[in-house]
């Protein structure tokens, strides 16, 4: 696929690609530090409030990698969407791109949070 030259000139996409790249791996590199500080306790992976005594959930450290392969994937679908979106409205390509901004977002808060609680 031919990325079109108008897409990588616009400086508000390139604005919203850099941000989203920083996001991405500001979000692995912080789960995988976090991850490898050495305390190999089970993680907390879930929060259910309706489940009672056992609200927290308990996992292995795999599901909690699986936050940085979301963040990976979360950016490499938005970049492709709004590249083909950017041929049809200029909008909607900025707007793909600004809600993987705030999905990447999410992602830190709530990975980090799950962390938190190890």
């Amino acid at each position: 696929m031919a990325t079109p030259k108008k897409f990588l000139n616009d400086h508000v996409v390139l604005l919203l690609l850099s941000t989203n790249a920083f996001l991405t791996l500001a979000g692995v590199l912080l789960i995988l530090v976090r991850l490898s500080s050495g305390q190999t306790t089970s993680n907390i992976i879930a929060y259910r409030p309706s489940v009672g005594i056992e609200a927290f959930q308990r996992g292995s450290v795999l599901e909690l990698v699986s936050f940085a392969g979301f963040a990976i994937l979360v950016m490499v679908v938005h970049t492709i969407l709004s590249m083909r979106a950017y041929h049809i409205r200029r909008q909607l390509a900025l707007a793909i791109l600004s809600l993987g901004v705030l999905l990447l977002l999410l992602t830190i808060i709530v990975s980090n949070s799950l962390l938190a609680l190890r």
